[in-house]
């Protein structure tokens, strides 16, 4: 699990609910972000995201809901694909928000709340 780039938790847990901040495509090793192209991006901020779920004890699994920070609705399928291929069914509840600007220019943000 990568270090925060800011003043936050990578996860807080009330009860049996996990809150996961938002994970950018951030190599964990480097603490640079991946470029690649958006599907490359969104496997990565989903691999960072499972990492942040492990050390609270969860897993993909246990995702009820998503938001995913987009800077080009023109990546929304592709990002939807890539998001499928990560996450089984039921899949989560999700909102796509198409935003000006993401940390270190990311192109993606995913944020999650899971519950055991």
């Amino acid at each position: 699990m990568s270090k925060p780039i800011a003043s936050y938790s990578p996860f807080r847990r009330a009860g049996s609910t996990v809150y996961c901040s938002g994970q950018i495509p951030l190599i964990p090793e480097t603490g640079e972000l991946l470029s690649g192209t958006i599907a490359e991006q969104v496997h990565q901020a989903i691999d960072n995201l499972e990492a942040v779920l492990s050390s609270a004890n969860a897993t993909l699994g246990h995702v009820v809901k998503t938001t995913v920070f987009l800077i080009d609705p023109r990546d929304y399928d592709a990002m939807d694909q890539a998001y499928r291929d990560r996450f089984e069914d039921p899949l989560p509840a999700r909102e796509a928000v198409f935003v000006a600007g993401l940390p270190k220019q990311a192109r993606v943000e995913i944020s999650a709340i899971a519950c055991d």
